[in-house]
C-alpha cells in the first residue's frame, strides 16, 4: 500500500480516467431524474425514453459536446472524491480496527462499512461546489430542456454566478443529499469490492490480476448503484433547483413520491448502472494499478523518514 498521500493522488487519477469514459451515460442520467420533475405521470412529456434513446438524442441534436457537458467539473471533483475515499480508506480502516480490536490485520465488515462510508462523506463535503456546477451544466439543453435550466458558459462561469448572486451558501447547496448518497455508495462500495476479491480467491482460486480486479468491480458496481440511487435522485434535483423548491432531503423524497409515486426516485436507474458500473470496474481496476505506480515511485524517490509523514 502506497502512502496516504500516494493513495489519494493514485485514487484521484484512476477516477478522472473512469469519468472520461462514462461521463456521457451521468449526463442522460441526470436528465431522465429531472424529467418530470414534480408533475404527475398523465402530465410529464417523456423527451428522453431510456438510455439509449438518450444517448441519441442529445448526439443528434447537441453533438458530442452535449454528451460531455460539465466534464471539467467532473475530472476535479473525481480527483477530490475518490482520492479522499481511496486514499483514506485504508488508515481510517486501520486506525479504527486498532482502536477496537488491537489488531489491524482484522478484517470487520462494520469497520469497513464506516471506514468507506466516513472517506466517502469527507470526499463528497470537499468537492460538492464541483458537482453542483456539473449537474448544472449537464442538465442545460437549449433542444430538449427537463428541469430547470441554468445556462452557464462553463464550470469557472457557472461557481462565478452562484458566488456572486448566493455566496458560499449557494456553492453548498445540496451538501446533505451528496453526503448522505456518497455515503451510502462509499459504505458498500470498497466493503464489497474487498469482499468479492478475497471470496473469488478463496472460492474460485483466481490469481492476483486483471481479471480478478474486473469481476471484483463487477460485483461491487451492481451493489453501489441499488443502494446509492433514491439519495442520488434527490440530489441531483436539490442541487438543480433555483431558489427554496426544497426545503431539505425528506422534503424533496417527500414531493418526488407523492406527485410521481414511489419509482420516480429510480427514474434513470439503468443510465445510472450504465454509468457506474463501467465507472466502478475502471476507477478501482485503475486505482490497483496506479497505486502500484505511485508505490513504485515513492520507493525509488523518497527515504523512509518522509514517507512517513505523508
Amino acid at each position: 500500500m502506497s502512502s496516504t498521500t500516494g493513495a489519494f493522488i493514485a485514487g484521484g487519477i484512476a477516477a478522472c480516467g473512469a469519468v472520461t469514459v462514462t461521463h456521457p451515460f451521468e449526463t442522460v442520467k441526470i436528465r431522465l431524474q429531472l424529467q418530470g420533475e414534480l408533475q404527475s405521470k398523465q402530465e410529464a412529456p417523456r423527451l428522453y425514453r431510456g438510455v439509449t434513446h438518450g444517448v441519441s438524442v442529445i448526439l443528434r441534436n447537441e453533438g458530442p459536446s452535449g454528451l460531455f457537458r460539465g466534464i471539467g467539473a467532473a475530472y476535479i471533483y473525481q480527483m477530490i472524491l475518490n482520492g479522499c475515499r481511496l486514499g483514506f480508506y485504508e488508515p481510517l480502516r486501520k486506525g479504527v480496527t486498532t482502536a477496537v480490536f488491537k489488531d489491524s490485520n482484522v478484517q470487520s465488515l462494520g469497520v469497513n462499512i464506516f471506514s468507506g462510508a466516513a472517506s466517502g462523506v469527507l470526499g463528497a463535503a470537499a468537492g460538492s461546489p464541483f458537482f453542483l456546477v456539473k449537474t448544472r451544466l449537464q442538465s442545460y439543453s437549449p433542444f430538449l430542456p427537463v428541469g430547470t435550466q441554468h445556462g452557464y458558459k462553463n464550470a469557472v462561469d457557472g461557481m462565478a454566478k452562484i458566488w456572486r448572486s448566493e455566496g458560499l451558501v449557494g456553492l453548498y447547496r445540496g451538501v446533505g443529499p451528496a453526503m448522505i448518497r456518497t455515503g451510502f455508495g462509499s459504505s458498500v462500495q470498497l466493503p464489497t469490492y474487498f469482499f468479492a476479491k478475497r471470496r473469488l480467491i478463496r472460492h474460485l482460486g483466481m490469481d492476483e490480476g486483471p481479471t480478478l480486479h474486473l469481476a471484483s468491480s463487477a460485483c461491487s458496481g451492481v451493489v453501489v448503484c441499488c443502494v446509492m440511487h433514491p439519495p442520488d435522485t434527490v440530489m441531483s434535483r436539490m442541487y438543480n433547483q433555483t431558489g427554496n423548491l426544497y426545503s431539505g432531503v425528506f422534503d424533496c423524497l417527500y414531493k418526488t413520491v407523492r406527485t410521481e409515486g414511489p419509482l420516480a426516485i429510480y427514474k434513470g436507474f439503468f443510465a445510472h448502472l450504465a454509468r457506474i458500473l463501467p465507472h466502478t470496474i475502471l476507477t478501482l481496476s485503475l486505482a490497483e494499478q496506479t497505486n502500484k505506480l505511485v508505490r513504485k515511485f515513492e520507493d525509488r524517490v523518497l527515504p523512509a523518514s518522509i514517507k512517513e509523514k505523508i
